[in-house]
């Protein structure tokens, strides 16, 4: 076990809000968040390991490593506590951070995700795609994909997001999503993790999202001491990335309201 040093990029100053990415994307998908929320906050929005310009290192898979890689980078930065945010696989390695270290996050931000394990089916579909992509690449992996993360108001009237998202998954790393991939299918429930976290907190959730569907969105606030929930109209799984602006507009009012 060795964390990896975790490249990064971020905007603004202030309160430190750290942002972590969707599966298999990278922290290029924050682009638009830097630049809409950097005027109220510091908005970090690290690669984890294997995407972007962060190393894979040799560990076994597990989130629990990309966790750990994200509080050395705290260390790094000196931030003794963060405004902590994820969307998909970033709100899985959010919880996991949560349950090593919950007294690094002031605040949560889960979007588009989910506390509950994989089923079995679901388990084994991301250890059939882990092999796929090592076979094949991530080219055909973007197909697949793409109807998944976004919604069809995205895929019907935003043809440059999806260009966009295409590029994103197809330039990802494919030792990287295979090793994602096992991480993700080995995650343990989050409810407790989440039941405990008696920090102010939001929940975002596309209206389009087929894979963390509103339903899951509302059993994460139903847990969470001081949760409320932000459904935005006409996006799917990457509701950050289909309509920025509308997802800025939640965010901002959060942190506005946080205290201090």
């Amino acid at each position: 076990m060795a964390v990896v040093a975790l490249g990064h990029r971020e905007a603004g100053s202030g309160l430190p809000l750290l942002l972590l990415h969707a599966f298999p994307l990278s922290s290029a998908m924050w682009l638009e968040q830097r630049e809409l929320l950097s005027p109220h906050c510091r908005v970090l929005t690290p690669d984890q390991r294997g995407f972007g310009g962060s190393p894979l290192g040799d560990d076994a898979p597990s989130l629990g490593e990309c966790a750990d890689d994200l509080l050395a980078l705290l260390d790094r930065l000196e931030l003794d506590r963060v405004v902590l945010g994820g969307l998909s696989m970033g709100g899985y390695v959010a919880m996991e951070l949560l349950r090593r270290a919950p007294e690094r996050v002031s605040a949560l931000l889960l979007a588009d995700t989910k506390m509950s394990a994989d089923t079995p089916e679901g388990r084994a579909g991301r250890l059939r795609t882990a092999e796929a992509v090592e076979q094949d690449g991530t080219a055909a992996l973007a197909e697949t994909m793409l109807p998944a993360l976004l919604g069809p108001t995205t895929l019907e009237q935003r043809a440059a997001v999806a260009g966009r998202v295409r590029g994103l998954v197809t330039a990802a790393p494919a030792a990287a999503v295979a090793w994602a991939s096992r991480a993700m299918a080995e995650r343990p429930d989050g409810a407790e993790v989440l039941r405990a976290t008696d920090v102010p907190a939001l929940v975002v959730v596309g209206d389009e999202d087929s894979l963390s569907p509103v339903a899951q969105a509302q059993e994460m606030v139903d847990v969470l001491p001081q949760a409320r929930l932000v459904v935005l109209p006409g996006t799917g799984h990457l509701s950050a990335v289909e309509d920025p602006a509308a997802f800025a507009a939640a965010v901002v009012p959060f942190l506005q309201a946080l205290p201090g």
